[in-house]
């Protein structure tokens, strides 16, 4: 028999898509090589930063000195190289029968990733958009700043001590404890983060709606 442990009860949940929903990963590294060679950067200790992040924002990390003009003309140029490649795209295992889960509940999609790459890679995954969504062009700070999970909350109606947060990387588990919500973690990258509860994929969450309209999430183990 499979064993059950209770997360918590919830009026909304808030999904990072990258790592979480989606696995881009081949994508995000081929990118990310490219114009670390290109800076004179080491391409392996370039991608222990990417993951979570808005690109200016990363590589306002790794060339701090560097104009922040050219870090925005760099990151509209990766972005658009990210949106035209989408060869090994593909769902976390378990994502689409827990968007149809949770297609009834509050929920929304709060994302490093602006509209144009947040559309390709969840239609590349044969994923549901949500209707509520928080991409890069509807913040002014990137994760780890908890700017775009309190907009999510807000917009979904809830308190952020209401919400939960499903994440994969430091940035966003950063962000999502920054905003007062509790965070499950996704996935290897997630693992050492210390987050509320963590999951291999998404395969392992089971969600249980009440009458009274919260939400009770369920990690099914073996």
């Amino acid at each position: 028999m499979p064993r059950s442990e209770t997360i918590g009860v919830f009026k909304a949940l808030l999904l990072d898509m990258d790592g979480t929903l989606v696995n881009s990963d081949a994508v995000v590294e081929r990118c990310w090589r490219r114009w670390a060679s290109r800076e004179g950067l080491e391409p392996e200790a370039v991608l222990k930063v990417v993951h979570g992040r808005q690109g200016h924002a990363t590589m306002a990390v790794l060339l701090p000195d560097r104009p922040m003009e050219q870090n925005h003309a760099d990151n509209r140029a990766m972005l658009a190289e990210e949106t035209a490649d989408t060869d090994g795209v593909v769902p976390v295992a378990g994502a689409p029968a827990f968007m149809d889960a949770i297609a009834a509940l509050p929920h929304a999609l709060v994302t490093s990733a602006d509209e144009a790459l947040a559309r390709t890679r969840m239609a590349a995954s044969g994923l549901r958009m949500p209707t509520v969504r928080v991409t890069a062009e509807r913040v002014g700070a990137s994760k780890p700043n908890p700017e775009g999970f309190l907009k999510g909350a807000a917009e979904l109606g809830f308190a952020p001590a209401d919400c939960i947060v499903f994440e994969d990387s430091e940035a966003g588990i950063a962000a999502g404890r920054a905003a007062g919500m509790r965070i499950v973690g996704i996935g290897p990258r997630a693992a050492t983060l210390s987050p509320d509860a963590h999951v291999e994929d998404l395969t392992q969450l089971r969600v249980e709606a009440a009458a009274d309209g919260s939400i009770r999430l369920h990690i099914d183990a073996n």
